[in-house]
């Protein structure tokens, strides 16, 4: 059976999100020509009079930012949410609409230009994730605040305006879609099995290795089995728990350290300053028992062939369902290896 998931065309089940994703092995011997670009140095620079997120500058709005020397945390200046918004609902015919309230927060990693997370030290990545910590707490804990969601857009090609090292906090009223399916789908496990899903799903992966990237005493790095993304990749714990805010002093060790490692291997894959869209999935905050939860962070890169040859949805993707050659074994196989 093996055999055919590496040679034959076939879908695989996204167990979180209820989804399908058609996978073509085949296609991985086909000729390559496509479009070369040059590949833009990474920044070396610490600090740059330019840049709105280094310590002490001015912003667009006319803010001056602190100077900070670990972490720095503000509220977006154009955040994609506000605050004071109405709560509204409209409805007309087949037409609705709801108002949406929520706070946009920016989150940089260090007051250094040029340092990314695979550049930093083990003991600045775990002040980011204290960082994440607090503020999923602070933003979680507010009123009309049912959702924290932590993520990080890395670089030019994944809609990054700012080269300065940092991520996004959005914290709204309402469940977003993805987490509601992947609320469902664990809470029906958990309620059959009585124990969560991705730990369950772990011990199959820890069993198997095939797609196994790294792992420590609290965390597991894989390319998931239904993985859309070429290089897509998930920082599991090793302990089912619903959210970040509990992880112990080890815990945030070990998560760190896979932080690192991993972007550290995207980086080496095509010698280049890897971007990728990441983000930690964990329980709504509303109050709510969410006892099947088992938080992940979830890595979704573009890049394929090299440093420069893209992926993107397009054609069969964007009208049917996602696509992809290379196997979730050969991606872990390659970042494995390096």
């Amino acid at each position: 059976m093996e055999t055919y998931l590496k040679e034959q065309p076939h879908k695989r089940f996204n167990i979180l999100t209820g989804e399908w994703v058609l996978v073509s092995p085949h296609r991985t011997k086909r000729p390559w020509q496509g479009k070369q670009e040059v590949t833009e140095p990474k920044d070396k620079i610490s600090y740059d009079s330019e840049c709105y997120l280094c310590p002490t500058n001015k912003r667009i709005n006319g803010v001056k930012n602190d100077d900070y020397k670990s972490t720095y945390v503000f509220s977006n200046d154009f955040g994609a949410l506000m605050n004071n918004s109405e709560k509204f609902s409209y409805k007309k015919g087949l037409l609705r609409a709801e108002g949406e309230i929520g706070i946009c927060k920016v989150v940089c990693f260090s007051p250094n230009h040029s340092l990314s997370i695979p550049d930093l030290e083990i003991s600045e990545i775990e002040k980011v994730i204290e960082t994440w910590q607090q503020e999923y707490s602070l933003l979680g804990n507010l009123k009309n605040i049912n959702y924290v969601q932590i993520f990080e857009n890395k670089g030019a090609i994944m809609g990054c305006s700012n080269p300065h090292p940092h991520g996004q906090i959005w914290a709204q009223y309402s469940i977003p879609t993805e987490i509601q399916k992947k609320t469902a789908t664990q809470k029906e496990f958990y309620q059959k099995n009585g124990t969560s899903l991705l730990k369950t799903y772990l011990e199959e992966e820890l069993k198997e290795q095939t797609r196994i990237i790294s792992e420590n005493k609290h965390f597991v790095t894989l390319i998931p089995f239904w993985a859309v993304w070429p290089y897509e990749a998930m920082i599991i714990p090793k302990q089912a728990m619903p959210n970040i805010k509990n992880l112990t002093d080890n815990q945030k060790n070990s998560f760190a350290q896979q932080l690192k490692l991993l972007t550290q291997k995207y980086d080496a894959l095509f010698n280049t300053s890897f971007p990728y869209s990441a983000g930690i999935h964990q329980a709504p905050t509303n109050k709510m028992d969410y006892e099947e939860w088992h938080w992940h962070m979830s890595f979704y890169p573009p890049l394929l062939r090299s440093a420069t040859v893209k992926k993107f949805m397009v054609g069969y993707e964007m009208f049917a369902m996602p696509q992809r050659d290379i196997t979730a074994e050969l991606a872990a196989e390659k970042l494995r290896s390096l």
